[in-house]
């Protein structure tokens, strides 16, 4: 259990900068063209890994991946376009709502028990994601669109979370890692071909660099340790992740957006999160 602090933490930073890093590859890429990418370079590198290693899955363990790849490809689509009309600080805060939507479906599939302490602290962490929200939003109907495009990706990825958890045992983490990032990108790949999405050339620096992040950090390191942590931990722990990419999303659109400021009420926001992941995360 002594990785698991550093497991947490990296898929914590991670994807935390994920956020903006989406922001700035949008700026010089297509918004289907430059999720396919990513999910495309990061199968690229797993596939010939993957093929050297084992245990492979059988039978119904292939369906299973192939489901959670699938759902992958529209959470992604969804942040994505998401993205378009929403900043990313405020996207990662919508994403505080997880915990809640995982508790439900976890209560309903019985996966996992649910104490009082987990939904304490998701409650608590919730109303710090909402002072955090209140900091951030400027209401437009597209921003409102944005936000729901967002909500919608929670959902999709606390299912998929459900079934990697539940189906992908016995399996290498590579390997399934790899097959999900490769059904992913498949998929992806089909959208950006039908909606005849281009490819900039000559490539733009600043969001090729991004594409790049994402691609390589962003899904193939992040992934691989998050499915270890999701092997090594619950759920309901990973799912906490969620109120710790908001503070790190706002820290870095505060360092990098210069028209962006943090007010007292996003510290605030931020500190009642940070209460709220310590319930959760509290021992019996």
């Amino acid at each position: 259990m002594s990785r698991v602090p550093f497991a947490y933490a990296a898929c914590a930073l991670i994807w935390g900068t994920t956020w903006y890093a989406i922001r700035v590859c949008l700026e010089g890429y297509p918004t289907y063209t430059a999720v396919a990418l990513r999910f495309g370079i990061a199968a690229c590198i797993l596939v010939p890994i993957a093929l050297r290693l084992g245990p492979w899955p059988r039978g119904k363990a292939w369906g299973y991946l192939a489901i959670a790849g699938v759902l992958d490809a529209v959470s992604y689509l969804l942040v994505y376009v998401g993205e378009e009309r929403v900043p990313g600080g405020v996207a990662a805060v919508l994403y505080g709502t997880q915990p809640l939507i995982l508790a439900v479906l976890l209560a309903a599939t019985r996966i996992e028990p649910i104490t009082r302490r987990h939904v304490a602290g998701a409650i608590i962490s919730l109303a710090g994601v909402v002072v955090l929200a209140l900091d951030r939003f400027d209401v437009s109907p597209q921003q409102a669109l944005g936000v729901v495009f967002v909500i919608g990706s929670v959902l999709v990825t606390t299912i998929y979370s459900m079934v990697m958890k539940r189906q992908s045992g016995g399996v290498h983490g590579l390997v399934s890692t790899t097959i999900f990032l490769s059904v992913t990108a498949i998929v992806l790949g089909i959208v950006a071909l039908a909606t005849r999405s281009g490819v900039p050339w000559p490539p733009p620096l600043r969001p090729t660099l991004a594409l790049l992040y994402l691609a390589v950090i962003g899904s193939v390191v992040a992934f691989l340790v998050y499915f270890w942590l999701l092997r090594a931990t619950t759920l309901l722990l990973t799912s906490t992740l969620v109120f710790v990419y908001p503070l790190v999303a706002l820290a870095i659109d505060a360092a990098f957006e210069r028209a962006i400021s943090l007010g007292p009420r996003a510290y605030v926001g931020a500190a009642i999160t940070l209460a709220g992941l310590a319930v959760s995360l509290r021992r019996e």
